[in-house]
């Protein structure tokens, strides 16, 4: 399975989780909630959907009202339902539980977060600590490539050499405060008191 694949496969089973939807009701949901998957179309959400039912982890509910979609420039097509099966729910478990270097990847981490309400407190803390490991070996290696070329830049690319540092600097102090709130939290799973003004990411 592909990297992309994977992390749009953790997506839906997460969102499915909370209750069955059809397949335009996820994909604006993954739009809204998870806004690194606005590049997805039907044409990668669908087969991703046909290959989860066929592995067991969804089945297909087929109601017998029927609907227009916003797509559709004429007919009618069933509404189709996706609900989560045991087997589903077993294996959206099991991705949640990856605290692994995947996981701490620009992509994956923004699923992982997104999920973190059900995830173990000490998942939360090895994904939160790998990814500010992983950000702050970046803040390096930028801030070693700028000192080296600052004098052959042009100014634009110069500015926009800082304000990619400056991002990378601003999201590490983001993780600093997350760290020290999840220290803090003793429960296992559930939202933590989150810093009040924490930095966009």
């Amino acid at each position: 399975m592909g990297r992309r694949s994977g992390i749009l496969e953790f997506a839906v089973l997460g969102l499915l989780h909370d209750a069955p939807m059809h397949g335009y009701e996820l994909r604006k949901r993954l739009n809204v909630l998870l806004g690194s998957f606005r590049a997805f179309s039907y044409g990668t959400l669908y087969p991703c959907l046909k290959n989860l039912v066929a592995q067991g982890f969804l089945v297909e509910d087929n109601p017998e009202e029927e609907y227009v979609p916003a797509t559709a420039l004429n007919g009618k097509r069933s509404k189709i339902v996706y609900r989560l099966t045991p087997e589903g729910k077993q294996r959206f478990e099991e991705l949640l539980s990856d605290s692994g270097p995947d996981a701490w990847e620009d992509e994956h981490f923004g699923v992982h977060f997104a999920f973190f309400s059900r995830t173990d407190k000490a998942v939360r803390m090895r994904v939160l600590e790998g990814r500010r490991s992983r950000l702050e070996e970046r803040m390096e290696r930028m801030r070693t490539a700028l000192a080296r070329t600052r004098e052959r830049l042009d100014d634009y690319t110069l500015e926009l050499q800082r304000h990619g540092l400056e991002s990378v600097e601003r999201e590490v102090r983001w993780l600093n405060e997350l760290i020290e709130t999840e220290r803090a939290n003793r429960t296992g799973r559930g939202s933590p008191d989150l810093p009040p003004d924490r930095p966009e990411r």
